[in-house]
């Protein structure tokens, strides 16, 4: 039968909407509790919406029951100091799984490269219901930061940057693509992130703002993405040795927020 997977990713697999005015808008993600949680960098996490309506980050499936990433519990102690957050993840009517804002310190090129991995949002997720996806919206201004999107981990020719100014907003299938951000700066990026289950109502909201399934890449010198790319490949040799001397052989990265913590 196969899922229901949202038509404007035909193209492409990601698209970025029309910016939102976040100048407009207090800062909610300041006022919100975070807890450590492990993601591509240096993280933590602020839920608004969770499996139960906890302050926590776990993946479904690690709860009793076990289910996939859908109607999410939104946390009252948190909606209450972010409505505003809260109401743009509800805009779209579509079902909402987990529903957090992260907070990523700075870090590098070749980090994000290393740090880059595919969600394991659809586990357990029925055939013929609508496919996971995730929306990004960008909340501090970090134009020089960007989302770094790869279909094939290593071929650094298969690179989608798209930069993060504040009220930049991009809905991804991130269980198809490689990602991480690179974000550089001095400061946190904070970012509210999204699960949603594609189908009608995100198509719809998809339309209604606009979304492109492609934009210009940020531009990076030649030299500097295969130094990056370098780098990755030395970490990634590193962690390989490193594994095998301990008896262990690597099966491939996993969804580092997909495991219990």
């Amino acid at each position: 039968m196969g899922y229901n997977r949202l038509k404007a990713f035909e193209e492409t697999g990601y698209v970025v909407l029309d910016s939102y005015d976040q100048a407009a808008d207090p800062k909610e993600w300041l006022d919100i509790e975070y807890v450590d949680w492990r993601s591509s960098g240096v993280t933590r996490f602020a839920p608004l919406a969770s499996a139960f309506g906890e302050i926590e980050c776990n993946g479904f499936w690690n709860h009793t029951p076990p289910r996939t990433d859908k109607d999410g519990v939104w946390i009252d102690s948190q909606v209450a100091k972010a409505p505003i957050l809260t109401k743009r993840a509800q805009e779209p009517g579509a079902n909402v799984g987990r529903c957090r804002v992260i907070e990523l310190q700075p870090n590098k090129y070749s980090d994000a490269l290393y740090n880059m991995h595919q969600d394991d949002n659809n586990r357990l997720n029925p055939d013929g219901t609508g496919w996971i996806v995730r929306g990004f919206f960008n909340l501090s201004d970090n134009p020089d930061s960007m989302m770094i999107l790869r279909e094939d981990r290593l071929d650094p020719s298969t690179e989608i940057r798209i930069p993060l100014p504040a009220g930049a907003q991009l809905i991804v299938d991130t269980q198809r693509f490689w990602h991480a951000v690179w974000h550089q700066g001095d400061e946190p990026r904070y970012c509210l992130i999204t699960s949603w289950e594609s189908g009608p109502e995100l198509d719809a909201y998809v339309s209604k703002y606009h979304g492109k399934p492609r934009v210009e890449n940020y531009p990076l010198d030649a030299d500097f993405i295969a130094a990056g790319q370098k780098e990755f490949e030395r970490r990634l040799e590193e962690r390989r040795l490193a594994l095998l001397a301990q008896g262990i052989v690597e099966e491939g990265v996993k969804d580092p927020e997909a495991e219990k913590m």
